[in-house]
């Protein structure tokens, strides 16, 4: 019995998507991807000229875009992105929730702004974008997809990102919660963790040289695209049409990552070790049994550093 899924469940013909922060970079790859499967796309970016650029960019290689050039973060925003799409497409379909900004600093560094920019950018962006679509998605009765973008940032913790690893983690927490919430309205809701050649990712010592590489048009070696899962921006981008078309309709409240040659499955938090006392805990009894009970195997922290294996060129 085939598994393959049948070729119109990804055809996203008459489907229409909105996609924050999609003026350059794993944005674009989203929208381009979508506009590919047959989508209609409102294109977002903080510049205006980008977004009309890259909206420019996809009606040209045939498809459906329209610009909307605006700061994701406050309710106003978010209703301006979903009116946008009801005003160009008659309706809304799906929700990429890609904006965002980075301002890193270690704690004892870290400003009140540079903390609060993020969190309204990622987290409250996130939140009243979901929402805007939420309302009109269940007013159109139809059911619809929400994808949200996550990072190994929120699912692990990363130096120096204090505000942008517990907007990431906030996010997970928000699927898993308008999973079960949006479920009667046929309303999917999922996290893409993606990890791929950008900005950021190329200030990480061991993968300079390879993005510089890359950029020159080598390929990147096998131990980074399979082992590490990295990639470029666009090896990021299939997933998003899965996700928003009727091949997906059962899949929900999932974080999933993806990036180079890896598709990979996140987990949810959940005890890993217990252990009991009879009439409860003490704090010496605690202390007595930690290293021999549940803090036997402590949980690392931190997104692991890639492994270069020796001798691979550079």
């Amino acid at each position: 019995m085939s598994h393959e899924p049948h070729p119109d469940s990804l055809d996203l013909t008459g489907k229409v998507a909105v996609v924050t922060g999609s003026g350059r970079g794993l944005g674009l790859a989203y929208a381009t991807a979508l506009a590919r499967a047959g989508a209609a796309v409102v294109v977002n970016d903080l510049d205006a000229e980008v977004a009309a650029r890259a909206a420019k960019s996809l009606t040209e290689a045939g498809g459906r875009a329209v610009a909307e050039a605006v700061a994701v973060g406050t309710s106003e925003a978010a209703q301006a992105l979903v009116d946008r799409a009801v005003a160009a497409f008659g309706r809304l379909d799906v929700m990429v929730t890609n904006a965002g900004i980075l301002r890193d600093r270690v704690l004892w560094k870290m400003t009140d702004e540079e903390f609060d920019a993020v969190v309204a950018t990622h987290l409250r962006g996130t939140f009243t974008c979901a929402r805007a679509a939420a309302v009109r998605m269940r007013e159109q009765g139809e059911g619809g997809s929400l994808v949200m973008i996550g990072s190994p940032a929120g699912q692990r913790g990363n130096f120096g990102q204090t505000n942008y690893a517990a907007a990431k983690a906030g996010i997970a927490a928000m699927v898993r919660t308008w999973s079960m919430e949006l479920a009667r309205d046929g309303i999917t809701v999922n996290a893409v963790v993606p990890v791929a050649a950008t900005a950021m990712t190329e200030t990480v010592p061991a993968f300079a040289p390879y993005v510089e590489a890359m950029k020159q048009g080598r390929p990147l070696p096998d131990f980074l695209r399979k082992g590490e899962g990295f990639g470029t921006v666009e090896d990021c981008a299939a997933l998003v049409p899965f996700l928003a078309s009727d091949a997906a309709r059962g899949l929900t409240g999932q974080c999933i990552g993806i990036g180079g040659d890896k598709l990979a499955l996140w987990s949810h938090p959940q005890e890993t070790a217990v252990a009991y006392a009879d009439g409860g805990w003490t704090p010496q009894s605690i202390a007595a049994a930690w290293a021999t009970s549940v803090g036997r195997e402590p949980q690392t922290v931190g997104i692991p550093a890639p492994v270069v294996p020796e001798g691979a060129a550079r």
